[in-house]
Parts: C-alpha cells; sequence; structure tokens
C-alpha cells in the first residue's frame, strides 16, 4: 500500500474527504480513509500491486490529485508526516518561494551540506 496524509481547514474538511472518496471511486481504488477530523487531517492508504506499473501510476496520479487539492483549499500536502521524498515535488507549490528561504537557512547552519544530504532541499552542492 501507498500511506499518505493531508491536512486542511476544519471548514473544507467534510469537502476534501467528500471530493477524495469520489476520487477513489472514479479511479476504482481501495483506498480506506482515517483521520483526525478535529485537526482537518487525514490519512489514506491506497492499496495495489506493487509489481503493476498501472496500479502504481494510478495511485501516483490519486495522490498528486489530493495533495494539489488540499493545497487548493489552503491546507497543505502533509499532515503528520512530513514532506518526505514523495511529496518533495508538491513544496513550491504550497510554500512558493518560502522554499527559498528554507534552503537559505539550510546553506547557513550546514554549509557543507552534510546534514541529510540532497533531501527535501535538492541542489545544495
Amino acid at each position: 500500500g501507498l500511506s499518505t496524509d493531508v491536512c486542511v481547514p476544519i471548514s473544507r474538511f467534510a469537502e476534501c474527504v467528500t471530493e477524495t472518496e469520489a476520487d477513489i471511486a472514479e479511479m476504482g481504488l481501495i483506498a480506506p480513509i482515517v483521520g483526525h477530523a478535529g485537526d482537518g487531517n487525514f490519512h489514506v492508504l491506497v492499496l495495489m500491486d506493487v509489481d503493476d506499473p498501472k496500479e502504481i501510476a494510478l495511485s501516483e496520479k490519486f495522490v498528486a490529485r489530493l495533495n494539489m487539492r488540499a493545497i487548493a483549499m489552503d491546507g497543505t500536502c502533509t499532515g503528520e508526516h512530513g514532506i518526505g521524498q514523495g511529496k518533495i515535488g508538491f513544496l513550491r507549490h504550497e510554500l512558493g518561494h518560502g522554499v527559498d528561504i528554507m534552503r537559505t537557512i539550510k546553506q547557513a547552519l550546514d554549509p557543507l551540506d552534510i546534514m541529510n544530504p540532497g533531501k527535501i532541499l535538492p541542489g545544495m552542492d
């Protein structure tokens, strides 16, 4: 399975879950949803055959759609699990030029790029 999470303002939570359920049905996925309704955070576990490239691609498409939906709803593409390598591509969509500020801070604190090199803020060489 592919586990993911997003978080949206409470006022958008029901809408986000409803649209996510519609995506799951439309794409023919098996993807249970659990959440922390009190803080707008929910998790989706997309079940797939990891040996089937089509299922992997469909799962990744679903997660990308979910991430962009959460960001468009003034939320975040990650609720509790952090950005990680799987969500790097969504960081700039969410934070815009804030990523450049993060990179500047990282360079100031780690000029030799020895702390978690090449992760989250790639291109630090």
